[in-house]
């Protein structure tokens, strides 16, 4: 009998993550993706990485994209997304999640930003893919070091850095997401979210919606594994987890976080778990 489900409909299908004790704030990821739809989830993390074969389709700041085979992605922290194939085959691909502070130290230059979540341009992504394999399979953490700075200087004429992202005005909906970040056990309402936009319950669903492209249900959701994700990576229990992020109990987070991000807290854990 299997105490842990399979997670992906096709059994081929794969993910698999990795952390390291000298690199925090860096994770990278592996996957080949046939059937499964990616729900709405964030990783609140620069999270570039590249099409190896097939296509993927995503959406993204409200956007619908679709990435061919040898193309890179590159998405902004803190950017709810989506992801499923856009083939018969499925996708396969590579990614490197960077902690927005840990790029500022890494680098010394602060603010980095894309304008572009998407460059189809293989001479751009083959490169790339190639880094991030030799990341994965570097076998000292001197090369993963080395190897994350030649990600790095490849990244950097494709990001903005400084003062040059455009000034987001503040809109009613940061007092929201803020409310549900800073909520993520507690029981949370409808009514309560609309008072703090200033607009009765109906309008304020339908502006969130309209505004984010999901439910301030599928939002505390996705913050809610966010942070299951974090706490999980630090050794901390899987039933411990779900209830301080506000689930029901262990098996509601196996379910919730694998619909997210395709594989099981416990699996997760241990692939990322470094002890330390």
């Amino acid at each position: 009998m299997k105490v842990v489900p399979d997670i992906f409909p096709c059994e081929q299908d794969r993910a698999q993550f990795q952390h390291f004790a000298e690199l925090p704030g860096i994770e990278l990821y592996q996957a080949h993706i046939s059937r499964y739809a990616f729900e709405p989830h964030t990783h609140e993390a620069f999270g570039i990485g590249t099409i190896e074969s097939g296509a993927q389709r995503f959406r993204y700041r409200g956007t619908q994209y679709v990435a061919p085979v040898h193309s890179l992605v590159m998405m902004n922290p803190d950017e709810l997304h989506t992801g499923e194939s856009a083939c018969e085959e499925g996708w396969r691909y590579r990614m490197i999640y960077i902690d927005p502070e840990e790029m500022d130290r890494l680098t010394g230059d602060r603010h980095w930003w894309f304008s572009d979540a998407l460059r189809t341009d293989a001479r751009l992504a083959q490169p790339f893919s190639l880094l991030l394999a030799k990341m994965w399979q570097a076998g000292s953490a001197l090369e993963r070091q080395s190897v994350l700075m030649e990600l790095l200087e490849y990244l950097r004429p494709l990001a903005h850095q400084g003062q040059t992202r455009p000034v987001e005005r503040a809109h009613r909906f940061d007092r929201v997401k803020a409310y549900l970040r800073e909520n993520l056990a507690g029981p949370v309402r409808l009514e309560e979210l609309a008072a703090l936009a200033r607009l009765s319950p109906w309008h304020f669903l339908r502006s969130f919606k309209q505004h984010f492209h999901v439910t301030p249900h599928q939002m505390l959701m996705a913050f809610r594994l966010f942070e299951a994700k974090q706490r999980l990576a630090q050794g901390e229990s899987a039933a411990a987890v779900a209830a301080v992020v506000g689930l029901t109990d262990q098996a509601h987070l196996t379910r919730a976080f694998a619909h997210r991000y395709g594989i099981t807290p416990g699996r997760y854990q241990k692939q990322v778990w470094t002890g330390r």
